[in-house]
């Protein structure tokens, strides 16, 4: 109810959101295809978490293992 109420009050919430994720989306997607990585591309696609999820396999799981296949 707090959050409806606020969303209500205040729409530009929803626009400084939509700021915040895409990047942050768009690089995780970017890198997960890179990657070859499927399963990471369509969870990061599906899953919503204001970018928690997307930080997290940038700098985490994102990065390549292996140097040899550039």
């Amino acid at each position: 109810m707090v959050l409806e109420q606020a969303l209500i009050e205040n729409p530009n919430i929803i626009f400084l959101i939509v700021l915040w994720v895409l990047p942050w989306r768009g690089v995780a997607l970017w890198r997960a295809v890179k990657n070859n990585s499927k399963p990471w591309f369509i969870a990061l696609l599906v899953i919503n978490t204001l970018g928690i999820l997307e930080i997290l396999y940038i700098f985490l799981f994102g990065r390549k293992r292996n140097k040899e296949n550039n």
